[in-house]
């Protein structure tokens, strides 16, 4: 018997307008008729645009259909046929919460309808907002347990703030939308999830939460949103890490496609529709929403390994079997868009903070991946161009390709934070190390991560130091924040470290941390749980408030 025809996604909320929003599905066929029925009877119609994702690939890492271990089904990346469908519904008020379902209609005349969910256009100045922040999902083991603690905990959110990582290949189409261990992306934040998790002989299945069918989402890129030189290798995993500068492919691939064969974003910016700037599309744009104006960079780079271990293409080093061969270098944390003082980023950033929309807004917020301050260990080295040094011998054979990374010449805390600082932001959001930790720096200027759904690295506090290199001319810091801020204890009730003391941080692959920032109140949450005791309390840890 043939299974009945299925949707790949729920639908989801993305760019509402005053008196709009736009509603988006996903489906492995291309179908006839696409449509939005909405309204208290859903008697109104919109009709979907459909257009096919050009780059989503599964491969022999995939675990997807009946593909459970590598390369049972896929030997190398092969191309899955997806389509996406985006209706505009319209005539909207503020405030007013209206019914909708998508329906779907196959070449051969079968339908497909989802539940009935409710949309609303963006919210005035005034209204009272829950807004979920998150980050680093990357169908890391706590991610459904996590989204479905927010729904059971607060209820319905009014939006998502997501600061980068979405998934950890971007072109792996299953990663976004049903890897067959339960906890792809749409699934987890639409409640469609089915990610079991063990402990002490017990399996508790986790389903996410139904959030983004009612709630639009704004992402920023992180660093696993990029993907590098395009099939040059057998693998995604190959080709995600397969990074070149730019102005090295223009030198390598003169005359060739330079998104081909450097890093692009293409599929993250074919899967979702964002607000957009003028000169940075939508990898860096600014929003309004409510009473806050979110603004959010492209603030990201190639995430190398710390090991100075001569088999590998790290931070700090090019592998040995590689130095004859600059092709196959990594040259380092490559940083994918300048934000240094004077680029085009820079300077989109210093008008949109003094812009009417951005001063007139009662919380200003401003959203991007790379830490600015953490306790993680990502935030090593510096966020600047890696300095490449070349050593060679007296035949003139290159012996070492290393890096350094000034930090003197770190571009957030240089020229970001200055500008940030000046416009009395409130809030930096961002993500990237795997743990919840805060911060406030002399203006009272709030940054928070709160990114901690499993895989955490840990943090670098007490005892245990960050992998940093030894006999380099830069400063690594091996513990607390490089940048000099102290991390704040959370306000009402941090986790004890094994000797009875108080830590400031999460950094746990069994506790999950999400935070829910409420505007009526300025008020920003971070909840707990403990995943190896089901049938525990949600633990609310820590708030403080945006003045």
């Amino acid at each position: 018997m043939t299974a009945p025809p299925q949707l790949l996604t729920d639908p989801f909320l993305q760019l509402p307008t005053a008196t709009s929003v736009r509603v988006v599905w996903f489906t492995e066929f291309a179908g006839t008729q696409h449509l939005v029925n909405y309204g208290e009877d859903l008697q109104q119609t919109a009709k979907a645009t459909t257009t096919q994702l050009s780059r989503t690939r599964e491969d022999q890492k995939s675990r997807v259909g009946k593909q459970t271990q590598d390369g049972q089904i896929y030997q190398q990346p092969v191309k899955r046929e997806i389509w996406r469908h985006e209706a505009e519904v319209i005539g909207l008020k503020p405030g007013v919460r209206v019914n909708y379902r998508i329906i779907s209609t196959r070449e051969d005349g079968a339908t497909i309808s989802s539940e009935v969910f409710t949309l609303t256009p963006k919210p005035e100045p005034g209204t009272p907002l829950k807004i979920l922040l998150t980050s680093d999902h990357q169908l890391k083991p706590m991610t459904a347990a996590n989204l479905q603690k927010v729904v059971e905990t607060v209820g319905r959110v009014d939006a998502v703030w997501f600061a980068g990582d979405l998934i950890n290949v971007s072109d792996r189409a299953s990663e976004w939308f049903d890897d067959n261990r339960g906890n792809a992306f749409f699934p987890g934040l639409q409640g469609l999830a089915n990610y079991q998790m063990q402990h002490d002989g017990v399996t508790t299945t986790y389903t996410g939460g139904q959030i983004i069918q009612h709630a639009p989402i704004y992402t920023c890129i992180g660093n696993h949103e990029v993907m590098g030189r395009f099939q040059r290798t057998g693998s995604l995993n190959h080709e995600f890490d397969d990074t070149l500068p730019r102005a090295v492919a223009q030198k390598l691939y003169s005359g060739k496609s330079l998104i081909d064969n450097s890093y692009n974003t293409i599929t993250y910016e074919e899967i979702l529709t964002l607000p957009q700037s003028q000169e940075g599309g939508k990898k860096y744009y600014a929003v309004s929403f409510g009473d806050v104006r979110l603004v959010v960079l492209f603030i990201t780079n190639m995430w190398r390994t710390p090991k100075l271990d001569e088999n590998y293409t790290g931070r700090y080093r090019e592998a040995k079997q590689d130095l004859d061969n600059p092709e196959n270098w990594g040259y380092g944390q490559i940083i994918y868009e300048p934000v240094a003082k004077g680029s085009t980023q820079y300077n989109w950033l210093a008008a949109e903070l003094n812009s009417r929309e951005f001063q007139q807004a009662k919380y200003k917020v401003v959203m991007f991946h790379h830490p600015p301050h953490t306790l993680g260990d990502n935030i090593v080295p510096a966020y600047t161009e890696p300095v490449q040094i070349i050593e060679r011998n007296s035949q003139d054979k290159i012996t070492s390709v290393r890096y350094e990374y000034p930090k003197n010449a770190d571009y957030i805390i240089r020229d970001v934070l200055p500008l940030l600082e000046e416009a009395k932001v409130q809030l930096v959001f961002y993500g990237h190390s795997h743990l919840w930790n805060r911060f406030v720096n002399h203006q009272g200027m709030h940054f928070l991560e709160t990114s901690n759904v499993g895989n955490s690295y840990g943090a670098a506090w007490g005892k245990r130091k960050r992998e940093v290199p030894t006999n380099y001319q830069e400063e690594y810091v091996a513990i607390g924040d490089p940048n000099g801020l102290a991390p704040v204890m959370p306000a009402i009730a941090p986790i004890l470290s094994e000797d009875g003391k108080p830590m400031p941080y999460i950094a746990s692959n069994d506790i999950t941390v999400f935070s829910i920032f409420e505007t009526a109140t300025g008020k920003i949450s971070s909840y707990r749980f403990d995943t190896r005791k089901p049938d525990s309390d949600v633990v609310k840890f820590d708030e403080f408030h945006l003045q």
